[in-house]
Protein backbone atom coordinates (compact mmCIF):
# COMPACT_ATOMS: atom_id res chain seq x y z
CA UNK A 1 0.00 0.00 0.00
CA UNK A 2 1.45 3.34 -1.00
CA UNK A 3 1.17 6.69 0.72
CA UNK A 4 -0.48 9.49 -1.31
CA UNK A 5 2.49 11.84 -0.81
CA UNK A 6 5.10 9.34 -2.05
CA UNK A 7 5.91 8.31 -5.61
CA UNK A 8 4.87 4.68 -6.10
CA UNK A 9 7.83 4.10 -8.43
CA UNK A 10 10.75 5.38 -6.33
CA UNK A 11 9.28 6.10 -2.87
CA UNK A 12 10.43 9.74 -2.80
CA UNK A 13 8.13 12.71 -2.20
CA UNK A 14 5.89 13.30 -5.22
CA UNK A 15 5.18 16.99 -4.46
CA UNK A 16 1.45 16.38 -4.99
CA UNK A 17 -0.52 19.34 -3.66
CA UNK A 18 -3.63 17.17 -3.40
CA UNK A 19 -1.89 14.82 -0.97
CA UNK A 20 -1.10 17.68 1.44
CA UNK A 21 -4.07 19.00 3.48
CA UNK A 22 -2.45 22.45 3.57
CA UNK A 23 -2.28 22.74 -0.25
CA UNK A 24 -5.21 20.58 -1.35
CA UNK A 25 -7.00 23.66 -2.73
CA UNK A 26 -4.17 24.37 -5.22
CA UNK A 27 -3.61 22.84 -8.61
CA UNK A 28 -0.93 20.17 -8.73
CA UNK A 29 2.25 20.43 -10.81
CA UNK A 30 0.98 17.54 -12.93
CA UNK A 31 -1.95 19.58 -14.24
CA UNK A 32 0.38 21.57 -16.49
CA UNK A 33 2.45 18.77 -18.04
CA UNK A 34 1.95 15.86 -20.40
CA UNK A 35 2.92 12.48 -19.00
CA UNK A 36 3.66 9.91 -21.67
CA UNK A 37 1.19 7.02 -21.31
CA UNK A 38 4.12 4.63 -21.84
CA UNK A 39 5.56 5.83 -18.50
CA UNK A 40 2.32 4.96 -16.72
CA UNK A 41 1.99 1.60 -18.47
CA UNK A 42 5.53 0.70 -17.36
CA UNK A 43 4.38 0.71 -13.74
CA UNK A 44 3.24 -2.60 -12.31
CA UNK A 45 -0.57 -2.77 -12.37
CA UNK A 46 -0.78 -2.74 -8.56
CA UNK A 47 1.04 0.62 -8.41
CA UNK A 48 -1.04 2.42 -11.05
CA UNK A 49 -3.58 4.89 -9.70
CA UNK A 50 -2.28 4.45 -6.15
CA UNK A 51 -0.47 7.81 -5.88
CA UNK A 52 1.09 10.44 -8.12
CA UNK A 53 4.49 9.88 -9.62
CA UNK A 54 7.24 12.35 -8.75
CA UNK A 55 8.35 14.68 -11.59
CA UNK A 56 11.51 12.60 -12.13
CA UNK A 57 9.71 9.29 -12.51
CA UNK A 58 6.99 10.93 -14.61
CA UNK A 59 9.83 12.13 -16.87
CA UNK A 60 8.52 15.72 -16.95
CA UNK A 61 11.35 17.64 -15.26
CA UNK A 62 12.25 19.40 -18.54
CA UNK A 63 8.63 20.49 -19.01
CA UNK A 64 8.53 21.93 -15.50
CA UNK A 65 11.83 23.78 -15.96
CA UNK A 66 10.57 25.27 -19.24
CA UNK A 67 7.49 26.61 -17.46
CA UNK A 68 9.69 28.39 -14.91
CA UNK A 69 11.90 30.10 -17.51
CA UNK A 70 10.81 33.60 -18.51
CA UNK A 71 9.76 33.99 -22.13
CA UNK A 72 12.48 35.54 -24.24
Amino acid sequence: MSKPDLCPACGNANDCTLADPETVDRGCWCYGVSIDPVVLQALPAELRDSACLCPRCAQVEAQLRAKLQPNA
